[in-house]
């Protein structure tokens, strides 16, 4: 998995918080304003405390969310489901928002994992430059990797800004996309039953 492999060129090449901050005076004097007025005088901190938030994913390890399973299922093998896992990331081609919902599902063989692990890999990789083809492959291949279950299957939905509040401008727009492994890519009826309960009462429509 190629994860660690960017957190880690990102970590030996990573400039000073001074560097960065000035990068953003630069961008303010460049769209026009100036830098050194009262208003903007902490935008540069700000804006760099704010994008340690939105791309902390670089500084986490999916993997190690899911190596703590259970046992003691008593037998249960059927799909474990977790619905509407809202997520915010960022294009990496005009870093604007993409926010969205993903569905992660996977067929267990003799162990479980914590479910919330299931959002917080999804939250570890949103939380970086992102196209969400990549992100919907990351999310799956890291729980069958890990988990080595029966099958896995995810989709997303999400709006991109980068379509909304530039270029075409169409609002409302969704982009889906999914990835099936295992007996979710080659067992019509456990999809079928995937989509099915992904889309129980339409409450995976509303982004």
């Amino acid at each position: 998995m190629d994860g660690n492999d960017d957190a880690n060129a990102a970590a030996r090449e990573r400039p000073t918080r001074a560097r960065a901050e000035d990068a953003i005076r630069t961008l303010i004097a460049w769209i026009g304003d100036d830098p050194e007025r009262e208003g903007l005088k902490g935008t540069p901190k700000r804006v760099i405390r704010a994008y340690e938030e939105f791309f902390a994913g670089y500084e986490d390890d999916p993997v190690g969310y899911l190596t703590r399973t259970f046992e003691e299922v008593d037998g249960y093998d059927e799909m474990v489901v977790l619905r509407d896992i809202r997520f915010e990331s960022h294009c990496e081609h005009h870093m604007l928002p993409i926010i969205g919902r993903a569905h992660v599902a996977y067929l267990p063989t003799s162990r479980v994992v914590g479910i919330s692990k299931l959002a917080r890999v999804v939250e570890a990789y949103a939380r970086r430059l992102q196209i969400q083809e990549k992100l919907t492959a990351q999310i799956a291949n890291t729980v069958n990797e890990v988990l080595r279950p029966q099958g896995v299957g995810v989709v997303i939905e999400a709006a991109h800004q980068c379509m909304t509040m530039r270029g075409v401008h169409k609002p409302g727009v969704t982009m889906v996309t999914s990835q099936m492994l295992g007996r979710f890519r080659s067992d019509s009826r456990t999809r079928r039953e995937f989509m099915s309960l992904i889309n129980h009462q339409g409450g995976s429509t509303n982004l």
